[in-house]
């Protein structure tokens, strides 16, 4: 997977020039189900988001890069980032040596991306494009058996299963409209942020749509904590705070998916697979917490059912740490 970057960048220059000069954001994202005592299918993904500060001139590449990108509005300033991470799929009993052919394959996926984005009166585009590779030289699986042994996990036993290698690729982009409707509460706030996407490449192809609502005391201009893809949008960036703010909120996304390279197997040499959904929805809630320059975030998603003969859907839990420097 590749992670979703958001820079967001609406909001006024006076907010920012009372603060002192930063150089950017860097966020940690860790989405594992091991938060909610199971161990198999999307098991772990870990990424890493660098937001440049926005008053930091944009390179003449990332310029060329949104303007050509298809959808992307012709004006308005652009802004960029960049994002590295890991992912890493099981499938439902990582004690067998050889799993059912009717499980999902194990398979890693280690990344790089780039990302672009302009906000127009309260819209919202951002272009991503992802490179990497599938397979053993993703490390997913020394990985996996290095966190097991600290924990005191089951040894994972399949591995030598798992898809080839494989260069692998995404381009993604994402249209939201911000606090489309709004609302007030008895001094607290609620806003509706609709979003319309998709994604093309050897890894993931699909379309995208969903909406996300925030209730808090004071709303930032953002999209939710960070998020790793396939997921809902999140900020990579966000303005800090004199003292304490928080907000809750909660997302839907629904997913008309044609390419899933960890359901549907390698591209071009024979590898386990198993039978895709073509559709796939989540569901996620939880809090943002700023104070300062550090913003905390915790997300729990449930996830239907991805293949035919999955036997249940999928929960698993979401935390990002963000820090202005």
């Amino acid at each position: 997977m590749a992670i979703l970057l958001c820079i967001e960048a609406t909001n006024s220059f006076t907010a920012w020039a009372a603060e002192p000069p930063k150089t950017g954001t860097l966020s940690f994202v860790l989405e594992n189900d091991l938060f909610y005592d199971v161990d198999q299918h999307y098991t772990n993904g870990v990424g890493f988001v660098w937001v440049p500060d926005r008053r930091t001139p944009t390179p003449e590449w990332a310029v060329r890069l949104a303007r050509r990108a298809p959808w992307f509005p012709e004006e308005g300033p652009v802004y960029h980032g960049y994002a590295f991470g890991q992912s890493m799929f099981t499938p439902s009993d990582i004690k067998l040596s050889d799993p059912p052919l009717s499980e999902r394959p194990y398979a890693g996926w280690l990344y790089g991306l780039v990302g672009v984005g302009t906000a127009t009166d309260g819209q919202f585009d951002l272009f991503t494009l992802s490179l990497g590779m599938v397979g053993p030289i993703s490390l997913a699986e020394p990985s996996q058996k290095f966190v097991h042994k600290v924990i005191g996990a089951d040894e994972p036993r399949g591995w030598d299963t798992q898809l080839g290698n494989e260069p692998g690729f995404v381009a993604t982009y994402q249209r939201s409209w911000r606090g489309l409707a709004k609302a007030s509460l008895g001094g607290t706030r609620l806003d509706l942020t609709p979003h319309l996407g998709g994604a093309l490449g050897n890894v993931f192809t699909y379309v995208n749509a969903g909406l996300t609502l925030r209730f808090g005391k004071h709303l930032p201009k953002d999209y939710g904590p960070p998020r790793i893809q396939p997921g809902l949008l999140g900020s990579g960036e966000f303005v800090p705070t004199s003292g304490f703010n928080w907000y809750l909120f909660a997302g839907i996304e629904g997913r008309a998916v044609a390419r899933n390279i960890f359901l549907d197997g390698n591209s071009f040499q024979d590898s386990r697979s198993v039978d895709r959904r073509p559709l796939v929805g989540d569901l996620q809630y939880g809090f943002v917490i700023d104070w300062q320059d550090v913003r905390f975030g915790y997300t729990h998603v449930l996830r239907t059912r991805e293949y035919r003969g999955q036997d249940s859907g999928d929960d698993f839990g979401a935390v990002s740490i963000s820090i202005n420097f």
